[in-house]
């Protein structure tokens, strides 16, 4: 994104003629970002060359996955449906992991059979179930465990995954409980040792800890496992006061580990890769003013894009066009919503604004759409793609009669 001349460009399409054509609420993603985003994150670890397995839940456009297929990134899948989406896509089976703490046997039946690369178990019942199905089938199953490290990765508490009063994964003695119960097991094996602590994590030293931990559970166990999954998490700069995660120590962490133990690293990037790709357009249908604050209120809705209401996270604003006029009240920016957390951005001071203008809600690449819902049954937006001069609609909206 780029202001030119007042205006607000994506790539090289002036927003409003995007609006226009489109209308609004409408998900807007720059392919070159896009592209940047996946050669940076590729060139922060070649040195270790791992397998890069896209997050599907953080953005699970078929457009979308299409390109990340092309990249050579493979796909973490938490469904039957996100499964089936990354194949249609192109992604080859062995390079998708199903992640994971409820996997149905239906969902286990698929995975075995289309031969994934990785079913990453979170219990030792979900393991139990893997071996009857893969005897049924009379199959040999690939499956990875997943520790709980027990480490704080710092980062908002409802996307916290690695602590032990979270629901994720196995605790050291369970782990190790269950390497031996299915060591020699004919129809499974073990061939991955999994872990992820968190999302929008944005300091390398939880990580630090984490692979401490990993060292510590392999020299206990003297298992040799063939993948180490590391998960994904790394977080992006949605405010300017964030600091940038630092890659390259965490990479030099990684390097260390690696002279020790010679297994093939996992990782599951979604935010990092796709968050700051898009923005979400929106119109102002209303603003309506207090004695302290002015409410610009917004055609997007919690419905749209569920973060700021489900974990109180932070998306900037910005208006398609930039004036030089400044308002100093309380700006909310809310949605139609009958809900009092339908709500995206306080700020003090904000450029002057009118009813039936324009604004972008940034970085809402990842679990913006993915997270969208027919809540008061609002249709759901539309999505587009922009490269260079063009733009390309790759998810039509949907009508009130597709959902009535």
């Amino acid at each position: 994104m780029r202001f030119k001349k007042n205006k607000l460009f994506i790539e090289k399409v002036e927003g409003l003629k995007l609006v226009k054509k489109f209308g609004t609420p409408t998900y807007c993603y720059s392919l070159r970002k896009l592209r940047d985003n996946i050669r940076n994150f590729q060139k922060s670890f070649s040195t270790i060359n791992p397998i890069l397995c896209f997050s599907v839940k953080s953005n699970s456009n078929l457009q979308i996955l299409k390109e990340i297929k092309k990249s050579g990134m493979g796909a973490d899948v938490v469904s039957k449906g996100e499964m089936m989406q990354a194949l249609k896509a192109g992604i080859s089976p062995k390079k998708i992991v199903f992640s994971g703490v409820g996997k149905k046997t239906e969902e286990l039946k698929f995975a075995i059979d289309k031969k994934i690369l990785l079913i990453n178990a979170e219990s030792e019942s979900e393991i139990f179930e893997i071996e009857r199905l893969a005897k049924l089938k009379k199959k040999i199953v690939d499956v990875g465990i997943r520790l709980n490290p027990n480490i704080d990765a710092k980062t908002l508490k409802k996307i916290s995954t690695g602590k032990h009063e979270d629901k994720f994964g196995l605790t050291e003695k369970a782990f190790l409980n269950i390497l031996n119960k299915f060591r020699n097991s004919k129809f499974v094996q073990i061939k991955c040792l999994s872990v992820h602590i968190g999302s929008q994590i944005t300091d390398y030293k939880p990580y630090s800890k984490m692979i401490n931990v990993l060292d510590r559970l392999l020299e206990k166990s003297k298992y040799v496992f063939d993948y180490i999954d590391l998960g994904g998490g790394i977080g992006i700069q949605y405010e300017k006061k964030t600091k940038l995660f630092n890659y390259k120590k965490y990479n030099e962490i990684i390097k260390n580990f690696l002279r020790k133990y010679k297994v093939k690293i996992i990782f599951e990037p979604g935010r990092s890769i796709i968050a700051n790709s898009a923005v979400l357009f929106a119109q102002i249908i209303y603003i309506k003013s207090t004695t302290k604050k002015k409410f610009i209120i917004l055609d997007a809705a919690m419905n749209d894009l569920m973060r700021p209401a489900l974990y109180g996270s932070y998306h900037n604003i910005i208006p398609l066009i930039k004036n030089n006029k400044r308002n100093k009240k309380i700006h909310d920016f809310v949605g139609p919503v009958c809900e009092t957390t339908d709500k995206f951005l306080s700020v003090k001071g904000f450029y002057h604004l009118e009813e039936k203008e324009y604004v972008a809600i940034s970085d809402v690449g990842a679990y913006g759409m993915s997270l969208s819902s027919n809540y008061n049954l609002r249709p759901k937006a539309c999505e587009i793609l922009i490269e260079n001069n063009l733009s390309k609609l790759i998810l039509k909206r949907q009508k009130l009669s597709n959902i009535i």
